[in-house]
């Protein structure tokens, strides 16, 4: 230790008494319990209020807002019309992504009741639900696109919608692939493309 040169002013070291150590950490502690942020006030989802005169915590939109990305003016791709009838058309191309993509949101949504090759006969109504109508009835083969879109969206009989659970361009993928299963139940040679039956080399 180097000792002090003349004139300064010698210091002690700081040293906290017993009795005040204590304290000093009941301040530290008590600094950090405070709730202001845990107890702030807030709704929460579907809880009751006095504040407004329904008693609901959730509030309606305001009438002629739409949340940022819920602007759906495309009646074709999200509604499946065009000129306020069912469309007969896709609203994108209907590439091999696409029906792959078709096909695996088909067998995990629509295989349980409609089996893979849309007959009607998946595992749920072979243990004992309602049959749905198989895809390859003449009737289902001659509807608009945008019917089977709908049925998908909206539901049908006692089938419910899958709105909520399916996006729309994976609706439409769907549409695809049940359509790829009709036209491979009823197709023909003269139904397959050039080249298509040349033996692999």
């Amino acid at each position: 230790m180097r000792p002090a040169e003349p004139g300064a002013r010698a210091t002690r070291p700081f040293r906290m008494s017993r009795a005040t150590l204590p304290a000093a950490m009941l301040l530290l502690l008590a600094g950090g319990c405070r709730q202001d942020m845990h107890d702030q006030p807030r709704f929460k989802p579907l809880g009751s209020t006095d504040q407004f005169a329904d008693g609901r915590q959730s509030r309606a939109p305001v009438a002629g807002t739409v949340a940022r990305g819920e602007l759906r003016e495309d009646a074709h791709l999200y509604q499946g019309r065009v000129d306020g009838r069912p469309a007969r058309t896709f609203p994108f191309p209907v590439t091999m992504e696409v029906m792959r993509r078709g096909r695996d949101r088909y067998d995990i949504f629509c295989a349980p009741c409609h089996d893979r090759l849309g007959n009607g006969q998946g595992m749920v109504v072979r243990r004992g639900l309602s049959q749905p109508s198989s895809f390859h009835v003449d009737r289902l083969r001659a509807v608009e696109h945008g019917y089977l879109f709908d049925v998908i969206s909206n539901g049908f009989g006692r089938m419910s919608g899958y709105a909520a659970q399916i996006a729309p361009e994976d609706r439409w993928a769907i549409v695809a692939y049940v359509r790829a299963l009709q036209y491979s139940r009823n197709a023909t040679l003269s139904d397959m493309p050039a080249g298509a039956l040349e033996a692999p080399r």
